[in-house]
């Protein structure tokens, strides 16, 4: 694995509000640091796979709406994200729900390094 840090900070990110595990300031503060496509490609990767009738969609979708209502930030990375390439071509090609969060995140990370 090349891109060991990038992969770590991605999972850090991702985990963090999947899990709970960190406030929405702390997460606003990893998505300021991060590539405005790799927040787009998770947070709908999160959409995707916590909509319908998982079990833990409210919380999942619940600190999702935290982060993009409280921090405008979080919402201009994504306008910026959804205008990527690579996120053109992750859609194009893939299926958000065709993946685990490891694997996502090794792709992803991949495509942007490349």
């Amino acid at each position: 694995m090349a891109f060991v840090h990038e992969e770590r900070e991605a999972l850090r990110l991702l985990h963090g509000i999947e899990n709970g595990t960190m406030k929405s300031a702390e997460v606003a503060r990893l998505v300021a640091d991060a590539d405005p496509a790799l927040v787009y490609l998770i947070l709908t990767w999160l959409r995707s796979r916590y909509g319908g009738d998982h079990p833990a969609a409210e919380g999942v979708l619940g600190r999702l709406v935290e982060l993009t209502g409280q921090h405008a930030a979080v919402q201009s990375k994504m306008r910026e994200g959804k205008a990527d390439s690579v996120v053109t071509w992750f859609e194009q090609e893939h299926s958000y729900r065709d993946f685990g969060d490891t694997e996502f995140v090794a792709l992803v990370v991949e495509k942007l390094e490349s």
